[in-house]
Parts: structure tokens; C-alpha cells; sequence
């Protein structure tokens, strides 16, 4: 049965791609799960890395069908895409009264493909609009991203918290099984104005973290994650030192989120 995580943050710029692609790779090459991508983000970047890659079937079906209309099937490939498809996603935030329309294919998609894949990843825009909802609604486990600046980290409130779209209340009253993996700092750098604000986040907001043997689950900025999306690769497959070292410390916080999703 299908295990599905959707990455999502009320905020844009938190490095939330990268994530979403390494994770889909290490799951796939690293775990040798048979992983499905779902892109819902009309920026696309997730789509754009993984088809330049070449690692994945990229599905002729776009990811607005998946809301818009009944679909019960996709390519029977050990890593599939579901590609994002702007002018469409952007297009379903002018028909309100179809939202639950949407919700209720996306369900009725993951349900028809749960035996194809072990795992699922929605990537979604950074607006709490219906796809990051729709999404929020059909997944078992969220991850938030986030950029460690005074903003991303007084959104948290409201990432959790939002009377009508926030985890809490999805969790409350739409989507009883989510579990809320926990908030990721990601591009983070030894500066002394992100040390303030990761000693800040820990003193508030422990319990939202990831907790490793080591202490809290964070991605470090490094140009070897940006070179390594930028044409489609794992990082642990760019072959120089300083992406090695990226993998080596990214490969314990996806360790630790796939111990979470109980995925072995």
C-alpha cells in the first residue's frame, strides 16, 4: 500500500524542490522503492529536475487531470512522474465551486494506484490555496521546509494553527491519519544571524523538529544540492568532494523521515 508525503510551506523560497527530488531519488535508487512524484507546484521545478534526470517515465497524464478529472491509472514504471502543467493548475483557484470535486480525485487517483507504488510525493505550490490542500487532505505525512528567517519561523504559527487550512485543523476535521513529520530547517548557514534564529526555533519550537541522534534535523546550504538539481541528479552521484559531503549529512535526515513513514 502506498505511503504518500506531501512537502508544503505557506512560504516560497525554502529550498522545498531540492528536497523533494533528492528524497524521491534516495527513495527509489538508495531504498529501491517503487516511487510516484507528483508535482502540483505551476513553477514546475520539481518536474524540470526530475525530467532532466532522465531517471524517472514521466506520465502523459498532467497533474491538474489528477484534480479535474477521474483518473484510476498511470504507467507501470518502478519511478513515475506526474508533471506539473502551469497554465492549468494556475487556472483552478477561478473554480471554487469544484474544489471539492478536485479533493475527491485526487483521493479516488492515490486509492487507485496504492498497490503500484510504495511511495507517493505531492510537491505543492507555496500558497495555502487547493492543491496544498487537496493534498494535505489525501496524504499520510507532511514535511515543512523551512528557511530559518524571522518570517518562515513566525509561520510556523500559522502553518499549523490557520482556522481553515492549517495542519491542525485538517488533521481535526478532513484528514484524521496525517502525520506531521515536523518542520525541516533547510539551506542552513554557519552565519551568526541563522545561529540566533536556529537557537530561537529550538527554544520555542522543539517539539516540531526532527530529532536525530546528533540533535536536530537540518539541511546545510551547499552549491553541490544547487548543482546537483540543476541537472537532475542525486547528489551522492556528482562525484566531487563537496557533494559527498552534502550526502553524507543529508542521508541520516532521510533516514530518519522514511523511519518516521515506517518504510524499510
Amino acid at each position: 500500500m502506498v505511503k504518500t508525503i506531501v512537502l508544503a510551506n505557506q512560504k516560497g523560497g525554502v529550498g522545498k524542490t531540492a528536497i523533494a527530488v533528492q528524497l524521491a531519488y534516495f527513495f527509489s535508487q538508495i531504498m529501491n522503492k517503487r516511487v510516484l512524484v507528483i508535482d502540483l507546484d505551476h513553477q514546475h521545478n520539481t518536474s524540470r529536475a526530475i525530467i532532466m534526470g532522465k531517471g524517472a517515465e514521466t506520465s502523459t497524464i498532467p497533474s491538474s487531470q489528477l484534480l479535474s478529472s477521474s483518473v484510476t491509472k498511470v504507467e507501470k514504471k518502478p519511478f513515475v512522474l506526474i508533471a506539473a502543467d502551469n497554465k492549468e493548475l494556475l487556472r483552478m483557484e477561478k473554480q471554487p465551486d469544484k474544489h471539492n470535486t478536485f479533493v475527491n480525485n485526487l483521493n479516488g487517483f492515490i486509492k487507485a494506484v496504492t498497490k503500484q507504488f510504495d511511495i507517493c510525493i505531492i510537491d505543492t505550490n507555496p500558497n495555502p490555496d487547493i492543491r496544498q490542500l487537496s493534498a494535505l487532505i489525501v496524504s499520510d505525512f507532511v514535511l515543512c521546509p523551512l528557511q530559518l528567517n524571522q518570517e518562515a519561523i513566525d509561520g510556523i504559527g500559522m502553518l499549523l494553527n490557520h482556522e481553515n487550512i492549517g495542519i491542525k485543523k485538517i488533521q481535526a476535521t478532513l484528514n484524521p491519519k496525517l502525520h506531521f513529520i515536523g518542520v525541516l530547517p533547510n539551506m542552513v548557514e554557519p552565519t551568526p544571524f541563522q545561529r540566533e534564529n536556529f537557537k530561537d526555533l529550538t527554544t520555542h519550537f522543539s517539539k516540531l523538529l526532527i530529532p536525530l541522534s546528533t540533535g536536530f534535523a537540518a539541511i546545510k546550504k551547499t552549491t553541490a544540492i544547487a548543482e546537483a538539481q540543476a541537472v537532475g541528479l542525486p547528489v551522492w552521484k556528482m562525484g566531487k568532494t563537496s557533494a559527498r559531503d552534502a550526502w553524507t549529512h543529508m542521508k541520516p535526515v532521510f533516514e530518519k523521515i522514511a523511519s518516521v513513514m515506517e518504510i524499510k
